[in-house]
């Protein structure tokens, strides 16, 4: 595989590091926008804006036209396509020469993304090569890794593992977008040694009757891991170091833990503070946005201080994702949590529905394998377990989750 930059059999696309070099050396056209639903089309113009020091700007494939006109003012792009003078540019002939140019061609280069949306209107947020490249690690012990790439391309998260890849010149295999048995069978296949994600793309693949010894690294972000996700993970990749990131949009990825106690680092600690239990960033580590000019940024994330000296905490929620039912606060991760430890349920989703007297109540659907389980056998097992008014009213059954477009449970309908 050392040979391969990106396999892509969503597309039916195997792409070589020589290919990519060869592309990026015939390209003559610039354009500080990219909208594309192909993986390589992205990943060829962050590379091509880097070599040329231009910003570039990614737009998620599904945003549509009235979406594009009011987060750009435009909703086609092509008029803006720009020739560049390929006389100044010397040519690539390898890997190593091109991985060498992106270091050395990046300090007037940033990337523009758009947070997700899922609470209003998505943000535009810019950031430079090192904040970018924050957590990359760039050692001969990375050299021959296999990437499973399973974010979407054009966000924080899928930014970061192109990155990771890219500058220790590995291979990329997509994996997001695949049923589960093309999951496997990429996995299988190609090898695959490392892998970041979801915990709602690691549930797609659980319970899993087989091992993958190959893989050795899993990383996850984004939201909260259950206990029983965990433990069928560590089965189901038996040789694999578990890590669990925080990253956003607005400041990259800021810690790691190989739990869920993360710790903030001595170099970062004038710069992240925990006020009323929510986490608050300093504006030196965020990116570059049209409306944020104060100091301390709010992630909105809710956490639990574990300890001062040092700081440790744990993530409890998304100050959003909290439930208002009749004046109780419902973390809808909890309920989920609970409901994921009942054998035979392989994934739920919480979320509210509006309601006249209790402001919201409480619903869900749940992925089942077990045909026996019940929506009575449920609020049983949760009458024993949790709060009545944490319980689920409605319980719907359904073959695959509501995700948002970077593969996240949705938790507003």
């Amino acid at each position: 595989m050392n040979s391969v930059f990106l396999k892509d059999t969503a597309n039916n696309r195997l792409i070589t590091w020589d290919y990519l070099i060869d592309d990026i050396n015939n390209t003559s056209v610039y354009n500080p926008y990219c909208k594309s639903d192909d993986y390589y089309t992205v990943f060829k113009h962050i590379i091509f804006s880097q070599i040329i020091g231009k910003e570039i700007i990614l737009l998620d494939s599904d945003f549509t036209n009235e979406e594009l006109i009011k987060l750009t003012g435009k909703s086609e792009f092509n008029d803006l396509d720009k020739p560049v003078n390929k006389n100044k540019l010397a040519l690539i002939e390898n890997k190593e020469q091109l991985i060498n140019r992106l270091n050395q061609t990046s300090c007037n280069w940033k990337i523009t993304l758009f947070t997700s949306g899922t609470t209003g209107i998505p943000k535009k947020v810019s950031h430079d090569f090192n904040g970018a490249t924050r957590f990359v690690k760039i050692s001969e012990r990375n050299e021959n890794s296999i990437w499973g790439f399973a974010y979407n391309p054009t966000h924080m998260a899928g930014m970061q593992v192109f990155f990771q890849a890219l500058l220790n010149g590995n291979s990329i295999v997509r994996l997001f977008g695949l049923n589960t048995e093309g999951i496997y069978n990429e996995i299988h296949n190609q090898q695959i040694t490392h892998i970041s994600a979801t915990p709602t793309f690691y549930r797609l693949l659980l319970p899993c009757a087989q091992t993958f010894p190959s893989v050795k690294r899993i990383t996850s972000g984004g939201e909260k891991f259950s206990e029983k996700t965990f433990d069928q993970l560590t089965q189901c990749f038996p040789n694999a170091k578990l890590t669990n990131v925080y990253a956003s949009t607005e400041a990259g990825t800021l810690f790691a833990s190989n739990n869920e106690i993360f710790s903030v680092k001595p170099e970062y600690a004038e710069l992240v503070r925990i006020q009323n239990n929510e986490l608050l960033i300093h504006a030196q580590l965020m990116g570059m946005t049209e409306t944020h000019h104060e100091e301390w940024y709010n992630t909105e994330d809710v956490v639990e201080i574990l300890s001062n000296n040092p700081l440790q905490f744990k993530f409890i929620s998304r100050k959003s994702d909290m439930i208002n039912v009749g004046g109780y606060k419902v973390n809808p991760q909890e309920v989920e949590e609970t409901i994921l430890s009942i054998s035979g349920i392989t994934n739920v989703r919480v979320y509210p529905k509006k309601n006249s007297v209790l402001g919201n109540i409480i619903c869900c659907e749940v992925v089942a394998s077990d045909e026996n389980i019940t929506e009575s056998s449920i609020r049983s097992f949760l009458q024993a377990k949790i709060q009545e008014f944490k319980i689920p009213r409605i319980i719907r059954f359904v073959k695959e989750l509501s995700t948002t477009r970077t593969g996240k449970i949705k938790r507003h309908n």
